[in-house]
C-alpha cells in the first residue's frame, strides 16, 4: 500500500487550511497513494484560539474533509478540534481530534497524553481521549496517535495487539534545544517497541517560510519520515513544507516480528 506523508504549515484561517489540505491530497493522489497523513492541528495551528472553531465530526469543516477524500477516492488523516466539556470556570474546552474518513473508512481518535510539558498545559483548554484506535485500509491495520503520545510506548504496543501494521503519529512538534532529536528518537523507538511502521507526520517549521512564532504554543519543526519496523529511518523531509510517499509491504512487519518477537516476550509488571 501506497502512503503519502503531508508536512504541510497551517495558520489561523480555516478555509486556507482547508485549500492547503486539497491541494496536498491531490499531490497525494497524482503520485499514488492510497491514505494521506496531514498533521496535528491541521484545522488551525496551535497559537489561536481554539473553541471558536471546534465543531463535531457531521460539522462543515469535516465535511469538506470528507468531500475531499471520496472525491479523490483517497483516505484521509488529518487534525481538527471537537468541542470539549465545560471546565471548572466555564470554559468550553476542545477535544485534539484526528479525522479518518475516505473509501470505506469512517473513525476518530482522541490525543489521550495531553501536552502538559516545557511550559505548555494543553490539559487547560482540552479534554483527553481514553481509548486506544485502529482503521483497516488497503488490507493494512492502522494505529492511531498525536504528538505528545508519542513519548508513551504502551499505546503503539496496545495498537499493534490489536492488528496494526503501522501506527500514524500526527503531531505539531513543539520547537527548542534537542526536541527535533527527541522526536527522531521517539519515531525510532517506538517503531521497534512495537515492530510495526511508524508514519510520523509533523507540521513544518515556521521559520522555514520566515515566520517567528512567539510564545509557548507547538507550531511544528518538520522532520516528518517514515520508519521500518527495524527502527530503520525509510525516507525523512526537513522543516519546510513537502509531501514525501512510502510503500507498506506487511510481510516486512511479520519478518520483524518473527525476528524480534518483543510483542510476543513483553512483560506486564
Amino acid at each position: 500500500m501506497r502512503v503519502a506523508l503531508a508536512q504541510i504549515i497551517t495558520g489561523r484561517d480555516l478555509a486556507a487550511n482547508l485549500s492547503l489540505l486539497d491541494a496536498y491530497a491531490h499531490k497525494a493522489k497524482a503520485g499514488g497513494a492510497d491514505l494521506v497523513v496531514f498533521p496535528e492541528a491541521t484545522m488551525r495551528a496551535f497559537g489561536n484560539p481554539l473553541t471558536d472553531i471546534a465543531e463535531p465530526l457531521d460539522g462543515p469543516w469535516a465535511r469538506r474533509v470528507r468531500s475531499v477524500a471520496e472525491t479523490l477516492d483517497l483516505v484521509i488523516v488529518a487534525g481538527m478540534f471537537t468541542p470539549g466539556s465545560l471546565s471548572g470556570d466555564g470554559r468550553r474546552k476542545v477535544r485534539n481530534t484526528l479525522l479518518v474518513t475516505g473509501p470505506g473508512v469512517e473513525t476518530s481518535y482522541d490525543k489521550v497524553h495531553l501536552f502538559d510539558a516545557f511550559g505548555f498545559l494543553e490539559s487547560d483548554t482540552v479534554d483527553p481521549g481514553t481509548e486506544p484506535v485502529t482503521f483497516d485500509a488497503g488490507g493494512l491495520t492502522f494505529g492511531l496517535s498525536t504528538c505528545y503520545d508519542i513519548r508513551f510506548p504502551a499505546l503503539f504496543t496496545a495498537n499493534a495487539e490489536r492488528g496494526a501494521v503501522a501506527n500514524i503519529i500526527c503531531a505539531s512538534w513543539g520547537s527548542g534545544p534537542g526536541k527535533v532529536e527527541q522526536w527522531q528518537l521517539l519515531s525510532r523507538a517506538r517503531a521497534l517497541d512495537s515492530t510495526s511502521y511508524v508514519l510520523a507526520c509533523g507540521q513544518g517549521d515556521p521559520v522555514s517560510q520566515g515566520i517567528r512564532a512567539g510564545g509557548a504554543a507547538p507550531t511544528g519543526v518538520g522532520h516528518s519520515a517514515v520508519i521500518s519496523p527495524f527502527g530503520e529511518v525509510l525516507d525523512e523531509l526537513e522543516g519546510a513544507r513537502g509531501l514525501l510517499f512510502a510503500d507498506l509491504d506487511a510481510a516486512v512487519v511479520e519478518e520483524a516480528r518473527r525476528n524480534l518477537p518483543v510483542l510476543a516476550n513483553r512483560r506486564d509488571f
